[in-house]
């Protein structure tokens, strides 16, 4: 017996918090049944008004809306309470009649209605009615309108939030625990605004409900002060009239400080502060507000009629803190001068050393002979242009280069230049500022004097050429370009040679999250076959044979469909190309849809297949070194003829042979082009223009 008293005093003492509310929260509902006597209504209509207090300061002083997450609940509870209250005062004043001697009611009503007989009940009662006016038009039904729109608003917003934390999350940018703590914050925003929603309601009932007792207490107390208690019309009147008044203020005061709250929690959703401190900064922006309004006032004083005493000194005040504001600015900016001026004189501190030093996935490095042409303030138009080529990149090859970092570099040459990916130099060349550089296609008409060199992109013949020479040079059939153009497309080849390089795991990634918000279905299947890795590799495998990778969604289909088959990377490949069959051969073919194309003899290619061998880097084809040679010798006596024509030299064979004739020529010939039969599409016409074979 012992235990078991002990174990439900426990119970009942493990949150004393918590049985505090429900006993509460229980002992409302009762009052609307049980009598009270006078002593206990006063103190609980206190309570009310204090609860009201607290409520619309805690609005005032809560940094952000949710932060109040519990105020929904206490409308319902105030609004409950406040009905209690007025049902038990309603049910006292009825029995009571003038006798009755509630000191709050009572205080009320001699505040508003005073002593002053019948006018005074007037005028307490045209205040009472003016009063409940603006709780219910003005106050109530503004902030019930509020609450809806921002619920509706918050609810839409959802799905966009959530995307943007995902993509957050995805990039890197948060941790998973910020990324939950997020999400949960904003399911707590849609939550609480909803609950605002129908929250709000109370309020507006509550008006009604207390109109409506307000009228049964002033019939019901004439009906009953002179049919039961005997009392006079004057006396019922006077005393049920300023009693009702007094307890409908009572009651609509605090319904007023909550309708109040209700308002500023629901108007706060983009607050940074609490309400005090952004009143503070928002009004003490600009000191010429406040130097307007105090000429405006002052103007208006000196018009007949306008009340000047009282018009000249909030001028004046104004213009007091206009001019407070003023100097503040100006202190403020001084201090902020001297603040910068001083950090600009101060040497850097040592600082710890991060334990990565990263690299620039692409820099542009100048000697300081070339800085020039980045100089914007001299007209140099060289970072528009490797903005343009950005642009260019990604229409063109799918991928989007990163930023290119460009940094003068002392151990270069004055006039040379160097591009860097990842920090190791894939190109440079040099510049020699105020010449041409007058490049040699073939075929050109006359020989023109220059200093010899070669173009540092194709490594073509060219001179260079003072300005006076250009027009003679283009006449000669010369292509003459300028530093900022040598530059541009010497970084243009850059990229298309070295995209796969410049494609790493965070590009595919983002290319990924990007392509999710269109087609969900496509990166959530592709994501459960692959790893990211997998797909870079694909990629890469596109990018170096100069096939773009713009159309993603077919490449991620066609990996979709292949990767429960195998995993491998040169399969994969061959597959996505096939996928983009016509887009490869329009590439490469003429306006007329005709492909022409080399063959290989079919012995030779057979030979080709069997030197197969599977290596980790990939497929690569182990010719004996003296077959090798001469498949070499026979390619590069076949390619200068088709190119002699004007045709772009490309080589058809079987899907088996592709990838090992490509790999076999990679060395020797980069840029030759290799396609298998599968690739070719029905609407484009195949001429063969010649056969590779062996001499012998």
């Amino acid at each position: 017996m012992a235990d078991t008293q002990r174990a439900v005093r426990n119970a009942l003492l493990a949150n004393p918090a918590d049985m505090a509310v429900a006993a509460a929260t229980i002992s409302v509902v009762l009052m609307i049944i049980v009598p009270l006597p006078t002593v206990l209504l006063d103190v609980l209509l206190a309570v009310n008004l204090t609860i009201s207090i607290l409520i619309i300061l805690i609005s005032l002083y809560t940094r952000k809306a949710t932060d109040f997450s519990i105020f929904p609940t206490m409308l319902l509870i105030t609004t409950v309470f406040g009905l209690a209250l007025n049902i038990s005062s309603t049910r006292l004043i009825l029995s009571q009649g003038s006798s009755f001697d509630g000191k709050l009611i009572k205080a009320f009503a001699t505040f508003v209605v005073g002593t002053g007989g019948t006018e005074g009940l007037v005028i307490g009662f045209v205040i009472f009615i003016v009063i409940i006016a603006v709780q219910a038009i003005v106050i109530t039904k503004g902030a019930t309108r509020i609450a809806e729109v921002a619920a509706r608003f918050t609810l839409d917003g959802m799905p966009g939030k959530q995307m943007a934390i995902d993509a957050e999350y995805n990039s890197g940018a948060i941790s998973e625990e910020e990324a939950i703590r997020k999400k949960t914050d904003l399911q707590h925003e849609v939550d609480f605004y909803g609950q605002m929603d129908g929250a709000s309601k109370f309020i507006s009932g509550n008006v009604k409900v207390s109109i409506f007792i307000s009228v049964i207490n002033l019939i019901g107390g004439f009906v009953i002060g002179m049919a039961l208690h005997g009392e006079s019309f004057t006396t019922a009147i006077t005393t049920y009239t300023s009693l009702t008044i007094g307890d409908g203020l009572l009651s609509q005061l605090p319904a007023l400080l909550v309708s109040v709250a209700t308002g500023i929690i629901v108007t706060r959703a983009n607050a940074t502060g609490s309400f005090g401190k952004d009143v503070t900064s928002q009004f003490t922006r600009d000191a010429k507000i406040y130097l307007i309004s105090a000429a405006v006032l002052a103007l208006l004083a000196l018009l007949p009629g306008f009340p000047w005493y009282v018009l000249i000194p909030m001028a004046g005040l104004l213009a007091f803190v206009g001019i407070r504001l003023a100097r503040t600015e100006s202190d403020k900016a001084e201090k902020d001068k001297v603040a910068k001026a001083g950090a600009a004189r101060k040497p850097e501190a040592p600082s710890d050393l991060s334990p990565i030093v990263p690299l620039d996935p692409i820099s542009l490095e100048l000697g300081y002979g070339l800085i020039p042409l980045v100089d914007k303030d001299k007209g140099a138009d060289l970072l528009d242009r490797i903005t343009r080529i950005r642009k260019e990149s990604a229409l063109d090859m799918g991928l989007v280069v990163p930023r290119i970092r460009i940094i003068d570099n002392m151990r270069l040459e004055p006039s040379e230049y160097c591009f860097k990916i990842k920090g190791v130099q894939v190109g440079k060349g040099l510049i020699r500022i105020g010449y041409y550089l007058a490049i040699n296609p073939g075929g050109v008409s006359e020989d023109i004097p220059g200093e010899r060199t070669k173009d540092p992109t194709f490594g073509l013949s060219a001179l260079w050429i003072a300005e006076e020479q250009r027009d003679r040079a283009e006449r000669a059939g010369y292509t003459v370009v300028d530093a900022p153009s040598i530059i541009a497309t010497h970084l243009t080849e850059i990229i298309k040679r070295h995209a796969s390089e410049i494609l790493g795991r965070q590009e595919v990634q983002a290319i990924l999250d990007a392509l999710k918000k269109d087609y969900p279905a496509v990166v959530e299947e592709v994501n459960k076959r692959l790893t990211l890795g997998e797909m870079q590799k694909v990629f890469q495998g596109l990018l170096r044979e100069q096939v773009s990778v713009r159309n993603m969604v077919v490449i991620l289909e066609t990996l979709a469909d292949y990767a429960g088959i195998t995993k491998d990377t040169g399969f994969l490949v061959e597959k996505a190309r096939q996928a983009m069959g016509r887009q490869i051969c329009l590439q490469y073919a003429d306006s007329d849809h005709v492909l022409r194309v080399l063959t290989v003899e079919p012995s030779l290619e057979q030979r080709i297949i069997e030197s197969r061998v599977d290596s980790p880097a990939g497929v690569i084809a182990a010719l004996e070194p003296s077959l090798q040679r001469q498949w070499i010798k026979a390619l590069t006596r076949a390619v200068p003829v088709v190119q002699q024509k004007g045709w772009f030299p490309v080589i058809l064979c079987s899907e088996a042979a592709r990838s090992l004739v490509k790999a076999s020529t990679e060395r020797e010939i980069p840029d030759l082009v290799v396609l298998s039969v599968p690739e070719i599409v029905n609407d484009v016409r195949v001429e063969a223009v010649g056969e590779i074979k062996l001499e012998g």
